[in-house]
């Protein structure tokens, strides 16, 4: 059995490699059907209480996380836990900080920086990175993923 998500659930990412993560907005209801193993909420204050394994990277609304190197920590760990698990990251409307930690996981698997932010906005929404510099953030994102890389 699987611990992976359906591809066809509600705001179900398909990376290159294959891996299935779901972004979503907390402000909305928790969609029906399989729940997270692990969860990466990227709120400016302390998320709810859930019942699976999560994280909670301070991030406020519009703007990027407080601590750069714990994101770093943490989107490397969605990401390696995106082959085998339902991962779920989710900021409160699910576009803005949600898009870019998954555009920042789409660096990781593979797609070029510049490319991140529009393969995301394809594949998962339009409004996918809302800011000038949450897309300057993925490309910085990338410069070290590739650094680390070498």
């Amino acid at each position: 059995m699987s611990a992976t998500w359906e591809p066809a659930a509600a705001g179900v990412l398909r990376l290159p490699s294959g891996r299935l993560v779901r972004g979503r907005g907390l402000n909305r209801p928790l969609p029906h059907g399989q729940r997270p193993v692990f969860a990466l909420y990227l709120l400016g204050h302390r998320p709810p209480a859930v019942s699976w394994e999560s994280r909670w990277i301070r991030w406020p609304d519009f703007w990027l996380p407080s601590d750069r190197a714990a994101t770093t920590d943490a989107l490397r760990e969605a990401w390696a836990r995106a082959e085998y698990e339902r991962v779920e990251i989710a900021c409160g409307g699910g576009h803005g900080r949600t898009g870019t930690a998954l555009a920042c996981l789409a660096v990781l698997d593979g797609i070029p920086g510049r490319e991140a932010v529009d393969y995301v906005r394809e594949h998962y929404s339009p409004r996918a990175v809302e800011t000038p510099w949450q897309r300057r953030f993925v490309l910085r994102f990338a410069k070290g993923a590739t650094a680390a890389a070498t």
